[in-house]
């Protein structure tokens, strides 16, 4: 793991934003436009009451925001985009985390920062679906949004050994032989929940990793934002990775393997619908059609095969 992390070190949250977008190299302009839409998102719901931090809002709050800029503000397409894009933080790495590993959902929110090879480009997956570790790659453009997020990671984790929190959950042989493995760093999550909540399996209040509503919503929400009417849901995100390796000439039992199955008939089922989508096989119909196509629309009669 390397030492030299970028962790904002002001406490006030302009500065923090301010920080972490010139780390990432973004240009004035769109350090103003990002530091603009967090501080009206801030205010406006801070009207009539108390400020709250945006650590204490979520999907709901960013909702009624965006909501308020289309139906009072009518503001452009372009300018609600902007606005969603400076809100969506942590949602925006897991979705795009999601697409590149083929990951399930799940499998994402419970990576510890110690399956994290940032050397390597790789991300250990433990445990997954039928209890197998398999290892998938991490994507090198996310290099840096993941960094962020270790440091963001670290924070809290430094917080929570500050105000002696209990540690996060363990698997249970191992909580057993090493009653301060929770506490470790490195098995601290990549992607904490913001609070604490109790365990209800062992009535611990302790760190959390994200909440799988979190990024649900998100989804929701920025297909809207996005003006997609198709069906979407954070498991689509694994069905694209797999159908795009696919079409990229990667081999099935890569693709197998990368995602987990234990059949390759179940990795399968993308080929089939690579063959329907390319148009591989024509239907009937259109054979059909072609060969009564009427030479001009006035004299287009039905044709006698479709009476038999």
């Amino acid at each position: 793991m390397k030492p030299d992390l970028h962790i904002p070190q002001s406490l006030r949250l302009m500065d923090q934003l301010r920080d972490v977008l010139r780390y990432k190299h973004y240009s004035l302009r769109i350090e103003e436009a990002y530091v603009y839409w967090v501080r009206f998102f801030i205010r406006w719901h801070g009207r009539g009451e108390t400020m709250r931090h945006p650590k204490n809002m979520a999907a709901d709050e960013v909702r009624a925001f965006l909501t308020m800029l289309a139906t009072e503000r009518n503001v452009s397409v372009s300018t609600h985009n902007q606005a969603l894009s400076a809100l969506e933080g942590e949602a925006a790495v897991l979705g795009k985390l999601l697409y590149g590993t083929g990951m399930r959902l799940m499998e994402c929110l419970r990576l510890r920062i110690k399956d994290v090879d940032f050397d390597r480009q790789a991300i250990v997956v433990r445990e997954a679906k039928g209890g197998k570790d398999r290892v998938v790659m991490l994507p090198r453009v996310l290099h840096q949004a993941m960094q962020l997020q270790l440091a963001a990671a670290r924070r809290r984790w430094e917080q929570d050994r500050a105000d002696g929190t209990p540690g996060v959950s363990v698997p249970d042989a191992l909580a057993l032989k090493y009653s301060e493995l929770g506490q470790r760093w490195g098995w601290f999550w990549m992607f904490p929940a913001a609070g604490l909540s109790v365990d209800p399996r062992t009535g611990i209040r302790r760190r959390h990793h994200l909440f799988e509503e979190r990024l649900q919503r998100a989804i929701k929400l920025a297909c809207a934002a996005a003006h997609i009417h198709k069906p979407v849901s954070v498991h689509t995100l694994r069905h694209s990775f797999a159908t795009h390796l696919l079409q990229s000439g990667t081999d099935i039992r890569t693709v197998q393997e990368l995602l987990g199955h234990s059949d390759v008939s179940t990795t399968m089922i993308y080929t089939h619908v690579l063959r329907i989508a390319a148009g591989g096989t024509a239907s009937p119909l259109d054979a059909l059609q072609s060969t009564y196509a009427p030479a001009h629309p006035i004299q287009a009669r039905e044709p006698e095969a479709l009476y038999i």
